[in-house]
């Protein structure tokens, strides 16, 4: 049937369903965030409504811990908790995810798995999370203002004469050194990343430092630890063999960040985990003026 407008009356349901809006609106209503970044950056975009539940790993903002049901882990997941929330997408993060995001589209629901590994890729991940959530204005504002900081921080270390060799490590059994974004954010802060040839690598298991005796050979100036949510023990790093005599550990410049700050890979890495790192180096720069 053809009504008066010319149009055939299946068409004209498509067009009256699909049309784009005059305000541009969420695709989604109900979302389940198995990785603390996207929950992160949805509360950023004045989206925290649409979260339907979060990982229990996520720390910012502190106040979603008390206002959404916590329905993951980081790489493991009771799903019928998933289920619960009834979302209509799921946000997962990496390999890490990849048993639980293959079992949730198992079942049926829509999920949308990022990967970001550097600094281009967290700014990409808030870009399309905000097209996904109507928030494109938003989104901008909030990569520009990252991109605002990390020009900053840039501005500052071109004028040190001097750049520290830094050694990030992101667990300590087996030994690992840091991924893609935090080697990048070492450099952004004026340091290099003592095993940067490593920090390109995605997976993990190709960042473990199997021999310790490699990071004797080259004699970081800064150590930073930070083992992925374990407290972090300077002690037990110097009584490695041989460490004694690594510049770090002799002149004091062993020191923590917290994995909350740094090792998530979404705006607390710009806004948290790089001032850290400017600090540590600024004073590294002062002490070696």
């Amino acid at each position: 049937m053809i009504p008066s407008s010319g149009i055939p009356a299946d068409q004209a349901e498509f067009n009256l369903v699909f049309a784009a809006p005059a305000k541009v609106n969420s695709h989604y209503r109900r979302i389940a965030c198995l990785s603390t970044e996207s929950v992160e950056v949805m509360y950023a975009l004045g989206a925290e409504d649409l979260v339907a539940g979060i990982s229990g790993y996520t720390t910012r903002p502190a106040r979603a811990r008390h206002e959404k049901p916590k329905i993951s882990g980081f790489s493991t997941a009771n799903l019928e908790r998933i289920f619960a929330v009834e979302p209509d997408l799921v946000l997962a993060y990496s390999d890490m995810q990849a048993d639980m995001s293959r079992d949730l589209i198992r079942a049926g629901l829509e999920v949308h798995t990022f990967n970001q590994r550097d600094v281009a890729g967290i700014l990409r991940m808030i870009a399309v999370l905000a097209s996904l959530v109507g928030k494109p204005e938003q989104g901008a504002a909030l990569i520009g203002s990252l991109q605002r900081q990390i020009a900053l921080a840039t501005a500052v270390a071109v004028q040190w004469p001097r750049k520290p060799s830094v050694y990030f490590e992101e667990w300590d059994s087996p030994m690992m050194s840091c991924i893609g974004w935090v080697s990048e954010l070492i450099g952004i802060a004026g340091g290099i990343d003592a095993f940067g040839d490593l920090a390109q690598h995605h997976s993990a298991r190709e960042r473990i430092i199997a021999d310790p005796a490699e990071v004797v050979a080259r004699a970081p100036d800064i150590i930073i630890g930070s083992w992925c949510g374990k407290k972090f023990r300077p002690e037990k790093m110097a009584q490695r063999p041989g460490w004694q005599q690594i510049p770090a550990l002799k002149n004091g410049q062993v020191f923590e960040i917290k994995s909350a700050d740094i090792l998530s890979p979404g705006p607390s890495a710009i806004t948290h985990g790089l001032p850290q790192l400017q600090h540590l180096i600024s004073q590294w720069q002062l002490a070696n003026a």
